[in-house]
């Protein structure tokens, strides 16, 4: 494998900065599914929100296949403009109370995974970082009107305790460039918590932005540290008045909804676990979770509807085109070869 310190260049003004030593890191990468846009969300809003400065920058042209998720650039009328590179970047944010801590987010990379990851734990040895807490999420058959789940792995057990699901099944999975490295981190003695937040299944492809204020919640948790919410919380009610008007305008939607309420009462019993663990605590298999999700989902087009409604509904974005624009949806590029096959691949995901 070739020298991981020679896949980023740290900033010279600020690395020797003392203050940057000890602080912890949270991260979040666009391309592996991101069901209701949410590693893209809190991108955008803690960079859009917090003070922030570039620590450390990764060569993407050794780590992004540019064929596969090809970057956008504007055509305007006789020329071209506003080309939207990807980027993979380190960078020390302050929150609220002026608390600092490193935010690594940007693509999933297509290659070198094991350098990248040999990069990042540099990194994390460099800094002295004492924990890395992590976001991903995932579509999954459960209502709206319910609380969100969210699973929670690493090796800091008061965190998992504290914070997530009590079963512990064992499942093989599809990877992402997240798995790993928390994986690598963990061999190699580094705290670290991974956190998967549960999306209704038919909002994954919109921008849901209560799924993204829960991933800001446990992420602040985690850290000790106050991530911003209000911009969020309030795009959430304005995304939950439309859900209401649709669900109410429609009976083929207020039984898709009345079904995953049921199931999810029926599996919840007080206890936070996934719904994708069967009563005999294992995981549910890819096939069982896809005919799970189209039995919920019988309405034909109930939950494409709903989808379509909050698609039209929802401003859109010109950060919609960068990274996750070509890779961050679940509908489109490498992360979305279709909504049930994400769900199929993904539900195993959360068994980590």
């Amino acid at each position: 494998m070739l020298e991981p310190q020679s896949l980023y260049n740290v900033s010279s003004s600020i690395r020797h900065d003392p203050s940057l030593r000890g602080l912890p890191l949270i991260a979040g990468f666009t391309g592996f599914v991101d069901a209701g846009q949410v590693v893209a969300q809190v991108r955008d809003e803690l960079l859009g929100t917090l003070d922030h400065e570039v620590l450390a920058v990764f060569d993407v042209d050794q780590l992004i296949d540019y064929r596969s998720r090809r970057p956008r650039i504007t055509f305007e009328q006789d020329h071209l403009r506003d080309y939207q590179p990807p980027a993979l970047e380190l960078r020390v944010l302050q929150d609220g109370l002026g608390e600092k801590f490193l935010f690594l987010s940007g693509m999933e990379p297509d290659l070198q995974w094991e350098r990248f990851c040999s990069a990042v734990a540099q990194l994390v040895s460099l800094f002295e970082v004492p924990l890395v807490s992590w976001v991903h999420s995932l579509p999954m058959p459960v209502p709206h009107t319910r609380p969100l789940g969210v699973t929670v792995h690493g090796n800091r057990g008061d965190l998992i305790e504290g914070m997530g699901s009590t079963w512990r099944p064992t499942a093989e999975l599809q990877a992402s460039i997240g798995h790993l490295l928390e994986l690598r981190l963990s061999q190699s003695g580094h705290d670290v918590v991974g956190y998967v937040v549960h999306v209704p299944h038919y909002l994954a492809e919109a921008e849901y932005p209560p799924a993204a204020v829960t991933a800001l919640e446990y992420l602040g948790a985690s850290i000790g540290r106050v991530l911003p919410t209000d911009r969020l919380r309030e795009a959430g009610r304005d995304v939950e008045r439309q859900i209401a008007r649709q669900v109410d305008n429609s009976a083929e939607v207020q039984g898709v909804v009345s079904s995953l309420e049921k199931r999810y009462d029926e599996h919840s019993d007080g206890a936070r676990r996934s719904l994708l663990v069967k009563q005999n605590m294992e995981l549910a298999d890819a096939e069982e979770l896809g005919s799970a999700v189209e039995a919920f989902l019988a309405g034909p087009h109930a939950a494409d509807e709903l989808a379509a409604t909050l698609d039209e509904d929802a401003p859109q974005s010109d950060a919609a085109g960068g990274e996750s624009g070509t890779s961050g949806s679940t509908g489109s590029g490498r992360s979305g070869d279709g909504a049930a096959g994400d769900t199929e691949d993904g539900g195993k995901q959360t068994g980590r």
